[in-house]
């Protein structure tokens, strides 16, 4: 069947843009960059799979005659990306520590580039032919192997929270300086290929330098009084974004016309642009959505489409390309490792450096698009470059994690001063929202201190609220390390918001918030949980809104992996704890909760326990367990005083409990195969509970039968226990 080519254009589209999302989170899912996915969604679409597997359909789904039209629509995506890499190099990646930087960015770009055109003599003679300049065809070899993906490094460090470390700020600055100086050792590829000589290309590279002067004095004047336009208005109307991407088509003609190329002049109208947070924020907004998840997937299908797995047919082609996967990570590695060392740094983080620097990505396929759209690079060198793209940007994050861990990023990250001590208790509260989830903290305070006054030398419990900000997106601005230390400076105020709320005063300094980068709500919450030792997790629920288990979700995946007691709050906005009801089954999961309630019993003076047990039909109720006597023994008399502990015969358990909770403030249930516990949640009769509970309801796991949550609470000073009484 024959289409018109316009309408055969959006049918390609359709397939690319759908195909890239898909592979794109299925690579998110394994702990990958996104581009990955795109990328290999790209060669999916082109001969190396489509094109093997159907044939036919592949020949008439990308015709000839309209593969020029995805060429055209990928170099808009590929200008309007180079300027958002352009905007989002802040200037201020270049201040610190910068000689250091400078000569780790140059030595790894100096030994890969210096491998690279050695390895050119023997590629040379294999896949060029004498068409090709020999000066031209090394330089861009040597530059392929040079380039670090800014963007990708940037996401990466951003995901890991390195951005504040010594290692992210200085591979932060690396990948900036190094990012200059390879698109310039790009722009003289360039010139040597369309001039055919270095000679020839002189003019080109002086034109270049004299346009690069000019935006950098008088367009940075020019574009500078953005920023006062913007302190006015505070946004951006339609027609000073058209004038901006008028600007940026502008600059990248000028840099075509020049000789170079026209993603240069894209890029240099980003870098000048002024880095005013709020204006950079909303032009980055206002152009990547459209820009990355329509224009760059066509990039990546355009590029796909000359991506020929199969040009590889024999044992030493695919020898080759192992060759210069080797040349270009070993070059990278060993050029960053080096000068790393030689600068002082320590091995681990010379290590981890050199990883990072190793990125490639997209920019990679930027620089190989090029080459072989002048005809430097062929077909077949193109197909063994894009596998090195592939191969070196897979590999940094499992590489990184290897090389520093989470434990020894979190020593090189700055952090206030407090007590290192051991808390005597400690209470980890994952926040999702700090300004509706003020009763969680109270519950977590009340649970932790209550009212009982604090002893200057008793080591404290301890209530960390945990706020992680989440990154859906991959190049997106706020996936800058600039915005991520913007967002949690932002998390930040609203936690000390949260925490002035807290009374009495004295207690505000027991609240110690952890805020970091996470894409793993509930992997997070189990690492720092098992990294801090802490004795409980107490989360809030949240109606999911695709499962008919309200337990399930996020809420679900912290009960299945957190490696620590957990217990589950929903809030009823009450903001009394006086009335506490324990519905008992002699399981390890209520000892849990009967203990929560005795710490609330100790440390709230007015509050009381009910500890309901429930006999249904031919069903007894359930007896106490010699634990338990053992645990009520240990309690002070006043304590116990407040602690009832009635029969009631009921047909139904779940409404017998819902009934007596309409005069609780709280209610305490354990989880139970009674109760409904599987594997992953808390099971059907812990989601009725939570729906139908007429009180603020605390549904707890046990994790360690080991662990007790009396023991701190017990040995405080001025609470004296009276043994030997009998129920």
């Amino acid at each position: 069947m024959h289409f018109d080519p316009v309408v055969q254009v959006l049918i390609q589209v359709l397939m690319i843009i759908g195909l890239s999302r898909l592979m794109g989170l299925a690579f998110r899912r394994i702990k990958q960059p996104l581009v990955i996915g795109e990328i290999v969604a790209g060669i999916m679409l082109g001969p190396s799979f489509f094109g093997a597997i159907a044939p036919d359909a592949a020949a008439a789904l990308f015709t000839p005659e309209t593969i020029p039209y995805l060429g055209v629509l990928s170099q808009i995506g590929l200008i309007f990306f180079m300027f958002l890499i352009g905007l989002e190099l802040d200037p201020k990646y270049l201040k610190n520590g910068l000689d250091t930087a400078v000569l780790i960015s140059h030595v790894s770009i100096l030994v890969p580039f210096s491998l690279g055109t050695l390895l050119a003599l023997l590629l040379y003679p294999q896949v060029s032919n004498d068409s090709v300049a020999f000066t031209a065809f090394a330089l861009f070899l040597g530059a392929a192997m040079s380039i670090t993906a800014f963007p990708v490094l940037a996401r990466i460090l951003t995901e890991n929270n390195l951005q504040n470390s010594r290692l992210g700020t200085l591979a932060l600055t690396c990948a900036a300086v190094d990012d200059v100086t390879a698109w310039c050792l790009l722009a003289l590829a360039i010139a040597v290929t369309r001039t055919n000589s270095m000679a020839g290309a002189l003019p080109t590279m002086i034109q270049s330098v004299i346009y690069i002067g000019l935006m950098a004095t008088l367009g940075r004047k020019l574009l500078g009084y953005l920023t006062s336009y913007y302190d006015r208005t505070q946004k951006l109307n339609q027609t000073v974004v058209a004038l901006i991407y008028m600007g940026v088509v502008i600059s990248a003609l000028i840099t075509e016309l020049i000789g170079i190329h026209l993603i240069f002049g894209a890029f240099l109208f980003g870098a000048v642009m002024p880095k005013h947070q709020g204006l950079t924020r909303e032009l980055a907004e206002k152009t990547e959505d459209f820009v990355l998840t329509f224009l760059l997937p066509i990039f990546f299908a355009y590029s796909g489409l000359q991506t020929q797995i199969g040009l590889l047919n024999s044992p030493i082609l695919w020898a080759l390309c192992l060759l210069v996967v080797a040349v270009a990570i070993v070059g990278k590695y060993a050029g960053t490792y080096v000068a790393a060392r030689v600068s002082g740094i320590d091995k681990r983080e010379s290590s981890a450096l050199a990883w990072l620097m190793n990125t490639r990505g997209l920019t990679e396929l930027i620089v190989l698009n090029i080459g072989l759209s002048l005809g430097v690079i062929s077909p077949l060198l193109f197909t063994m470059l894009v596998i090195m793209a592939l191969v070196t940007t897979f590999m940094t994050s499992p590489l990184l994690e290897l090389t520093y861990p989470k434990h020894q990023i979190r020593k090189n990250i700055a952090e206030p001063a407090v007590d290192d001590r051991q808390p005597a208790y400690q209470i980890l509260v994952p926040i999702a929202n700090p300004s509706s989830q003020r009763g969680l903290i109270q519950l977590a305070m009340a649970i932790a201190v209550g009212n009982v006054p604090l002893q200057p030398d008793h080591r404290p419990a301890i209530v960390s609220p945990l706020s992680l900000i989440q990154l859906d997106e991959d190049y997106v601005y706020e996936s800058t390390p600039a915005e991520a230390d913007r967002l949690i400076a932002q998390r930040q105020a609203q936690l000390d918001e949260l925490v002035k709320s807290i009374e009495p005063p004295e207690y505000r300094s027991l609240v110690r918030p952890i805020i970091q980068v996470s894409n793993d709500v509930a992997r997070a919450t189990a690492n720092i949980a098992s990294r801090d030792r802490v004795d409980l997790v107490v989360v809030g629920w949240h109606r999911p809104a695709f499962s008919t288990n309200r337990l399930g979700g996020r809420v679900g995946q912290i009960l299945s992996t957190a490696p620590v007691d957990v217990a589950v709050y929903v809030d009823r906005q009450t903001t009394k704890l006086e009335r506490l009801l324990l519905p008992y089954v002699s399981n390890v999961h209520t000892d849990l909760g009967l203990e929560l309630a005795l710490r609330l019993l100790i440390n709230c003076e007015n509050s009381h326990l009910t500890i309901l047990r429930l006999a249904s039909g031919d069903q007894p109720h359930s007896e106490l367990s010699y634990e338990f006597y053992n645990l009520i023994e240990r309690l002070p008399q006043q304590v116990v005083e407040r602690i009832s502990m009635p029969i009631i015969e009921a047909a139904s358990p779940i409404l017998a409990v819902v009934d007596a909770s309409r005069m609780a403030d709280l209610t305490i249930a354990g989880a139970s195969r009674e109760w409904g516990l599987d594997r992953q949640t808390l099971g059907r009769y812990a989601d009725e509970l939570a729906v139908r509970c007429r009180s603020s309801l605390l549904i707890t796991r046990r994790y360690n039968e080991v662990a007790s949550h009396l023991t701190s609470v017990l040995e405080s000073p001025g609470i004296e226990s009276v043994r030997g009484h009998e129920l």
